[in-house]
């Protein structure tokens, strides 16, 4: 059976909800909303201590509502899917909310990366660490001697959340603030609320599995339509990564058509809006919405940009045993410094003189170029360009400071998460960056990065280009 990818519309929802005068009068009408105890409650009025509001938006392939209950055989016929799925969490998506701005930068994770799979020393592809953790959990509780079915599946479901959210925080070096779930329906009743999305192809293009057919050029596209859309992988020339494109598409489409007003004037379209966000999604305990509002007031549909994280191989043989079994192969240093760059580049609005220490970059790593693509990259992030030197070989990578209340911490985050060390031998106002043969952080390549890092523009509801 082919996997689904679903875009989480209602999560979505909820956040663009925020940015608009409409959002603090109405959000109240999603008290009913489900919660899952997935994170931690931070203190009232904390502010984020990575410089960013995260929040983790999950979409499970399930055939069934955020209750449990089965979906009917009619919904599943309207949906195009069978009655059968998998535990899988198929579309991973962070959105990154920096403290004190209006622009909000989401990126998405494939399905299939292949990540360390939380308390244990397998790898395994990401959408299947929700499944494992189920089965882990529903498992030891009958060992245990429980034998109530709802019981065993409400704890289960809840570990198998948890998981899945440590496996996003490994991969990226992101801690997340808060967390989203919605199903199949909810994406098919909320595309239909807000009138469908448009989207814009580049070519006619049909998949059996997915129930997909499209033509080419400019269409509005909505419940089962838009379903497939987002969904079909077959007959696109990247498979998995052209699906995920699509669905950053439509997530963008959407954010500006639940900000226009022929949405959110409509007191008729905006309680159908509403009341399939309450059928439909799972929100973490701790996420008080009318503060959120507060933070999200100002938010446009354009201030909302969608990427991917770097892909290294997105077609890695992982099993030499089975040469068609296939993951993305991804690099989490990779993955840290670009989760990492999202919010460092909103630093500044307008070109300013550096301040503070000087960053002296040293390139032990043999490859050619790298000490002065790192200054530059440094240097667009607001430090001060110091001296760029060559060394003799070197394997690991270390910032060195001499005073530890300077931003040697930060530099280590933006590069991937490197090392720091004191060292009395840096002068003051200076920071060094050695970096060995190992580093695979940005300015490795030519490009700004590694392979596969940024491969596309970011996608906005301004954008009018046509995808595949």
């Amino acid at each position: 059976m082919h996997k689904l990818g679903k875009v989480l519309v209602a999560a979505l929802a909820v956040t663009v909800f925020g940015g608009t005068a409409y959002g603090y009068s109405t959000i109240k009408s999603l008290d009913g909303v489900t919660r899952e105890d997935v994170i931690e409650a931070a203190d009232p009025g904390e502010q984020p201590a990575d410089g960013s509001l995260d929040i983790l938006l999950v979409g499970r392939d399930s055939r069934t509502d955020e209750q449990g209950n089965p979906l009917s055989p009619e919904m599943l016929r309207e949906l195009r899917v069978g009655a059968n799925g998998d535990d899988l969490t198929d579309t991973l998506i962070v959105l990154r909310i920096p403290n004190g701005q209006k622009a909000v930068k989401a990126f998405s994770i494939p399905r299939d990366s292949w990540v360390a799979e939380p308390g244990t020393k397998d790898k395994t592809k990401i959408n299947g660490i929700f499944g494992h953790a189920k089965f882990a959990s529903a498992s030891a509780q009958r060992e245990a001697g429980k034998t109530d079915k709802a019981e065993i599946d409400k704890v289960a479901i809840t570990a198998a959340r948890k998981a899945t959210l440590k496996a996003v925080e490994d991969l990226t070096g992101v801690k997340i603030d808060h967390f989203a779930e919605v199903n199949l329906q909810s994406f098919y009743d909320i595309s239909k609320a807000v009138g469908g999305v448009e989207v814009c192809l580049k070519r006619d293009t049909r998949d059996i599995k997915s129930g997909a057919n499209f033509k080419a050029g400019r269409q509005t596209i909505q419940g089962a339509d838009a379903l497939a859309f987002v969904r079909q992988r077959e007959d696109l020339p990247r498979s998995d990564l052209d699906r995920v494109r699509r669905q950053q598409v439509f997530l963008a489409g959407l954010a500006k058509q639940v900000l226009s007003a022929g949405t959110l004037a409509n007191p008729a379209s905006l309680s159908e809006l509403i009341d399939a966000v309450k059928r439909s999604v799972v929100l973490d305990g701790s996420w008080n919405l009318l503060d959120f509002v507060r933070q999200m007031r100002g938010v446009t549909g354009g201030g909302i940009a969608f990427e991917t994280i770097p892909v290294v191989n997105p077609d890695y043989r992982y099993n030499p045993k089975q040469p068609t079994a296939t993951a993305v192969q991804v690099d989490p240093a990779q993955v840290r410094a670009f989760a990492a760059s999202l919010i460092g580049a909103q630093a500044t609005t307008t070109p300013q003189a550096p301040a503070g220490p000087k960053v002296d970059v040293v390139n032990a790593s043999g490859k050619d170029g790298l000490a002065a693509r790192v200054s530059d990259l440094l240097a667009e992030k607001g430090f001060g360009k110091g001296d760029t030197t060559a060394d003799t070989g070197r394997r690991t990578s270390v910032v060195r400071f001499s005073d530890a209340s300077g931003p040697a911490a930060e530099i280590a985050t933006l590069l991937g998460g490197l090392d720091t060390q004191k060292a009395d031998s840096i002068p003051a106002g200076h920071v060094q960056v050695v970096l060995g043969q190992v580093y695979k952080g940005p300015g490795v390549s030519a490009g700004g990065g590694a392979a596969g890092v940024r491969t596309d523009q970011p996608i906005t509801s301004e954008d009018t280009e046509c995808i595949n």
